[in-house]
């Protein structure tokens, strides 16, 4: 069985170094597919667009100058390895491109089929355990959402994005009602199943693109980029429907409850993801003190009002 092709991202203005770079490759036997672009915003596109496992820049493009370029797709695309390509006059500005997070640089001149492909499998394999190695500190073992601290560096990231294309997003904070009352009734082994559950609604009801994580002992947060008047519409059907499921395959003797909270965030009025996190906190409580319990076991369900 051969390897999958690597999808390669060249973005490199000089139409020589790009076809000098893929004949070297198709000369050493290596298996890839690489797209060729002149510019970084048409570079910023196709990683939008496509599965792109390595990204090789050249650090001089008509719209983007010296570490202007790698900061940018770091940015955008924060996972994507970067390896720098670079003229002999460069190098040091290559090495500080490195130290900024590229993975590696290529001097043109000196660059040959077997040290471009050594330079781009380390790459990506670098790329992967430094991932691998982020995920464990930031995903929750128990449940498989990003835990707290995975959640705080990837709202900041967005929020950096919002303020600057001034999109609202909207926070979510849903709490798994009568945890307490399960663990200590039903015990913990049945308690983790309970936050298992809520994970896996929460997964079904939100897209990828959402931000969903578990920041504490029942407490889970989703981030979206949407409106609230939009989100409302559309959690309440949803919700409803998983919820419904939910019940219907499970039979356990208590039925899961969860309340949820919102709150928006304006870009015109920005403040902290903390703050944000304060004021979501304070609108679940009030739906838990609107909500009515039918019995001491089963809680009734609600959306945001």
């Amino acid at each position: 069985m051969k390897d999958k092709p690597f999808e390669i991202l060249l973005i490199e203005d000089n139409p020589d170094d790009a076809l000098l770079l893929r004949e070297s490759l198709i000369d050493a036997g290596f298996a890839f597919n690489m797209e060729n672009v002149n510019r970084l915003s048409t570079g910023l596109s196709s990683l939008e667009d496509k599965k792109i496992d390595i990204v090789l820049l050249d650090l001089s493009l008509p719209d983007s100058q010296g570490l202007e370029g790698l900061i940018k797709i770091q940015n955008h695309t924060p996972n994507v390895p970067i390896v720098i390509l670079t003229g002999l006059n460069d190098e040091q500005l290559a090495e500080e491109a490195v130290k900024k997070g590229a993975q590696d640089y290529l001097i043109k001149t000196h660059a040959r089929g077997t040290s471009i492909i050594r330079v781009i499998r380390y790459a990506i394999d670098r790329a992967k355990l430094r991932e691998e190695i982020r995920s464990l500190s930031l995903i929750d073992e128990l449940t498989q959402l990003y835990n707290r601290r995975g959640f705080l560096t990837l709202a900041q990231h967005q929020l950096k994005i919002t303020n600057r294309t001034k999109k609202f997003i909207t926070l979510l904070f849903a709490d798994v009602d009568g945890l307490k009352w399960i663990n200590d009734t039903l015990g913990h082994q049945e308690g983790d199943k309970a936050l298992i559950e809520t994970a896996n609604i929460l997964k079904g009801i939100f897209r990828d693109s959402d931000i969903i994580a578990r920041i504490g002992g029942d407490e889970f947060v989703i981030l979206m980029t949407e409106p609230s008047n939009v989100i409302k519409n559309m959690l309440s059907s949803r919700f409803h429907n998983a919820i419904e499921k939910q019940i219907e395959a499970r039979g356990n003797s208590y039925k899961l409850s969860i309340s949820f909270g919102m709150a928006e965030y304006n870009p015109e009025h920005p403040i902290s993801i903390e703050e944000l996190l304060n004021k979501v906190d304070a609108s679940m409580y009030e739906q838990k003190r609107k909500k009515k319990l039918s019995t001491t076991k089963g809680i009734g369900n609600s959306i945001i009002e």
